[in-house]
């Protein structure tokens, strides 16, 4: 949906044919969600069967031009407004994983953790630099600031990662200290059925 929704924001600065939108959508978002332009043309074409976007005239160099219309504002206007549903969050890759790495026999947990925080931080310190690189000069132009505001996302996206990471591991040290701290069930002897005690358990008889 935010591809369907984000090329009806370029759409509302003027109409745009296919490449060029790609090319708009990229700039805007530093090229961190990339397109192609047969995904570009299919959503253009989901959004003039909707009715959301028209093709308009032709450009010097014969490209199709297409324009957003009342409808399609309308929807756009209701995107902006409309806060993004968490209720059903994506799947997550890690987190099902770790899910799945649980008791799976042969399977190093920490192992698991310690590489991924490894390489979670280096994304980190990747994305750090480029915003150092960003605020180097003050953003010039719309497309800079996006770039930004998608850059800081996916710094604080990365920063909560590695907590969660620091936390599972954690959890783990604190379910292996509890493990180790439980008695061991007993173990019946051999051969003997359950639930009848050894006779030199039993009740002594009396004598008269």
């Amino acid at each position: 949906m935010s591809i369907r929704h984000g090329l009806l924001a370029l759409l509302e600065r003027g109409p745009r044919y296919g490449s060029q939108l790609r090319t708009e959508f990229e700039s805007r978002t530093g090229s961190t969600w990339p397109l192609n332009v047969g995904q570009v043309y299919t959503t253009l074409g989901r959004l003039e069967r909707d009715g959301l976007v028209v093709q308009d005239d032709e450009d010097d160099q014969g490209h199709t031009l297409y324009a957003i219309t009342d409808a399609g504002r309308v929807e756009l206007r209701n995107w902006f407004e409309t806060p993004v549903d968490r209720s059903s969050p994506p799947r997550d890759e890690l987190a099902i994983k770790l899910a799945m790495a649980v008791g799976a026999p042969g399977v190093d947990l920490r192992a698991i953790i310690q590489a991924q925080r490894h390489h979670t931080v280096k994304a980190m310190q990747d994305y750090t630099r480029l915003k150092a690189q960003a605020l180097a000069d003050v953003p010039a132009n719309r497309d800079e600031v996006a770039w930004l505001l998608v850059l800081e996302q996916l710094i604080f996206q990365a920063e909560a990662e590695a907590r969660w990471l620091d936390h599972c591991e954690s959890r783990l040290v604190r379910l292996a200290e509890a493990a180790a701290t439980q008695p061991e069930p007993e173990t019946r002897p051999a051969g003997r059925p359950a639930g009848r005690a050894p006779a030199r358990f039993g009740r002594p008889r009396v004598r008269g």
